[in-house]
């Protein structure tokens, strides 16, 4: 796969945010011109599958200022500098939810936009829950708690209130559980 492998021959830093950070870089491809590459780095995300006792997965309702609308998403969050993925699925469902879990099961890695971004998203199924308080979301984080059944989650992915790749993800995997 070398063959399809391209050269960075300069980079230019354009921003650097608390999520996110842009870059262009100048490539040399595999046929020997060159050409440019706008990138997003990110430090990576989990999210989280939390089904309650009664079935019910929980979800968040949230404003998405990039989409200009409201969407329905499973629990999650940005990883912190050095933090262990693991701990920050534990973290986001708490803060996100109120609910914490007797066990915290991986599933899968995989990337959001591959084109552009290397942002690495983690999923993990939290077993066990147990409402320990309210939500506590970030300051600038305002969202609602669902609890939905797997029927509802399918009628809200198919009129897209559920719109993002990971819930849809969490969706298929929750099917095919059943």
């Amino acid at each position: 796969m070398d063959h399809l492998k391209e050269k960075t021959l300069s980079t230019e830093n354009i921003y650097d945010g608390k999520i996110i950070n842009l870059r262009v870089e100048e490539v040399e491809l595999p046929n020997g011109k060159t050409s440019k590459r706008e990138l997003i780095k990110h430090p990576g995300a989990v999210a989280v599958i939390a089904v309650t006792s009664d079935q019910k997965v929980l979800m968040v309702q949230q404003y998405r200022k990039a989409l200009e609308k409201t969407i329905v998403e499973i629990p999650a969050g940005k990883l912190e500098p050095g933090e262990d993925p693991m701990e920050t699925a534990k973290r986001e469902l708490a803060e996100e939810t109120g609910y914490e879990c007797e066990n915290l099961r991986k599933i899968i890695s995989f990337y959001t936009s591959p084109g552009f971004a290397d942002e690495l998203v983690h999923l993990y199924v939290a077993e066990g829950l147990e409402k320990t308080g309210d939500q506590h979301a970030d300051e600038d984080e305002f969202l609602d708690v669902l609890e939905v059944s797997l029927d509802e989650m399918q009628e809200m992915v198919e009129n897209q209130t559920i719109h993002d790749a990971k819930t849809a993800y969490a969706f298929l995997y929750l099917k095919s559980q059943t």
